[in-house]
């Protein structure tokens, strides 16, 4: 008689019980959410904080507290944040202390100092105190006594012409900065690039024993010339560099100490306490804009990272050609090819299964394969005359990106496989019905149709690619490029050359930096970077994926 009631009773405790999965799972999606809403927040506020301009306090200390702190009456900088330590004694009160940028590492030995609350007796905001970025020993701050120019005229910080005068001297040595780097990258090396080829040539000749003193004699006349060339202009290069050495900056620091700067050593001046909020707006675009344009310096803790977004750029595309065309073959073999079986069956779980190697055994494979034994035989069989020095025998970009490329092939395969397994039976029968072979079927309407599914493959495989580093520590990535794989230099797109990667930048930056608080704004920059790098190259493939989709959807489906 109670049976019936039972029944009813585990048929409602089901329904409910799968009531309750379903908020489970959408409580779980949530926390997912909010947990990568939050990351990506924390990595924009601190990654965009990093060139907003902000404000430079003046801390007067205590006489005891100063004079241990090598100061006359205080330190000035910027406040980075304020934190509550505990007391040395274990009944003591907890106390307040300031982590402040200090600036001024060549004269503090440092760049932040903490200064405990207690010891500060005020804390104010002088319009007068400079902050000044410069190329070696990171930024100063100070407050302005004197400008000593080239004829020796000197004007001090009280004087009307003062401002003008800073502002013109720093503007000419950026000037010549960047002529000097013109010379010299440009320039001379497209002449260095040519005596070494020339070297290359002549060194061939003797080699092979041929009596050639005519091409030889060519050879050695052309040497000349560049290298006559090549003393013109680094004598041009050497009174550019003598003349960034000529007007001075004497600067009295916040210690009692003066200082005297290089006009030459000087990137950008700025008075942060009399900035608006418009100039403040204009200095964080031209901050931003100086990040993402410039070449680093400073162990990569100062600059800009241009050749780490390029080279992650070039090497996500050269990974994205190489990997598309062998998982679509292979996916299209596998589906529509290959006759399903044991054989078959055993490739499908080997390829899910090199998905989830660890990405550090495709670095050695490719140093080991790629490098070692392509790259060395191609050295010995094309550039035999440059050896020992290996030209294509060591880590480079190609070998970098045909190493991620084979790394991510399996997720391509397995997308285009669910892609081409998701056009109806119904289209491949009418195509054939209609006197088409098979490989026209797959050409014409199957490839088509299940573009949009190969694009999300290829997404996928960007999206990890792009910020993998362990590999290319051994196939080619470097700490600091000297050259970009392309540039104006013949042939122009350079495979064998080594390059930089935002996500090396990263490693680089917050664990082998020498001074890690003064790398940290740049880590969160460089971070924020990367992400925006591949949201742009995930978001162009979606784009195509959906014209594709919006083109074949109708026709096929």
């Amino acid at each position: 008689m109670h049976a019936p009631a039972k029944r009813s009773d585990i048929r409602k405790f089901a329904r409910t019980k799968g009531e309750v999965y379903v908020w489970v799972t959408s409580m779980g999606l949530t926390i997912g959410l909010v947990m990568v809403i939050f990351l990506l927040g924390l990595i924009l506020w601190n990654g965009i904080g990093v060139f907003w301009p902000k404000p430079v306090a003046q801390l007067t200390l205590l006489a005891n507290s100063a004079a241990l702190m090598g100061t006359e009456t205080g330190l000035a900088g910027e406040i980075v944040k304020k934190r509550t330590r505990a007391g040395q004694a274990a009944d003591a009160p907890p106390m307040e202390e300031y982590q402040l940028f200090t600036a001024n590492r060549d004269a503090y030995g440092a760049s932040f100092k903490y200064v405990d609350a207690s010891e500060i007796t005020a804390i104010t905001y002088p319009r007068d105190l400079l902050a000044i970025e410069r190329l070696e020993y990171g930024d100063a701050i100070g407050y302005p006594v004197a400008i000593t120019t080239a004829d020796g005229q000197s004007i001090v910080y009280a004087s009307p012409d003062f401002r003008p005068t800073l502002d013109r001297l720093v503007r000419a040595s950026a000037d010549r900065r960047h002529e000097i780097e013109r010379i010299e990258r440009s320039e001379i090396g497209k002449i260095n690039a040519r005596m070494a080829s020339l070297r290359v040539r002549e060194r061939a000749i003797s080699r092979s024993g041929q009596e050639r003193p005519e091409e030889i004699a060519r050879i050695t006349a052309e040497i000349a010339t560049l290298q006559t060339k090549y003393e013109t202009l680094a004598a041009e290069a050497r009174t550019l560099r003598e003349q960034q050495t000529l007007d001075t900056l004497t600067l009295r620091l916040p210690s009692g100490q003066e200082r005297t700067i290089l006009f030459g050593d000087i990137v950008l001046t700025t008075f942060p306490n009399q900035l608006g909020f418009f100039e403040k707006t204009g200095l964080f675009l031209h901050n931003f804009w100086y990040f993402l344009s410039q070449n680093p310096r400073e162990a990569n803790t100062e600059g800009g990272i241009f050749p780490a977004i390029f080279g992650t750029f070039v090497m996500t595309l050269l990974m994205s050609v190489a990997v598309m065309p062998f998982g679509v073959i292979a996916a299209i073999y596998l589906r529509e090819y290959a006759v399903q079986g044991f054989f078959v069956r055993a490739v499908r779980i080997a390829v899910n299964n090199l998905a989830g190697v660890p990405s550090i055994v495709f670095g050695v494979f490719g140093l080991g394969f790629f490098v070692y034994f392509v790259g060395g035989t191609l050295d010995s069989v094309f550039f035999k005359d440059t050896l020992p020095t290996p030209t294509f025998g060591t880590g480079g970009i190609f070998w970098a990106a045909l190493t991620l490329a084979l790394m991510t092939v399996p997720v391509v395969i397995v997308a285009t496989e669910e892609a081409l397994a998701a056009v109806p039976r119904g289209v491949r029968e009418g195509s054939l019905a209609c006197g088409a072979s098979k490989w026209q079927t797959i050409q014409r309407i199957v490839l088509p149709a299940s573009a949009p599914g190969i694009l999300t493959g290829l997404i996928l495989a960007m999206a990890r690619g792009a910020g993998e580093v362990a590999p290319l520590m051994l196939v080619g990535v470097v700490k600091l490029a000297p050259s970009l794989p392309l540039d104006g230099t013949f042939p122009f797109f350079h495979l064998e050359r080594k390059f930089m990667h935002l996500g090396f930048h990263i490693y680089d930056l917050g664990f082998q930096s020498p001074d890690s608080e003064a790398a940290k704004p740049m880590v969160f920059a460089t971070t924020l970077l990367l992400i925006i790098l591949v949201v742009i190259l995930n978001f162009a493939a979606i784009i195509i994926r959906e014209r594709l989709r919006k083109r074949y959807a109708t026709g096929v489906f």
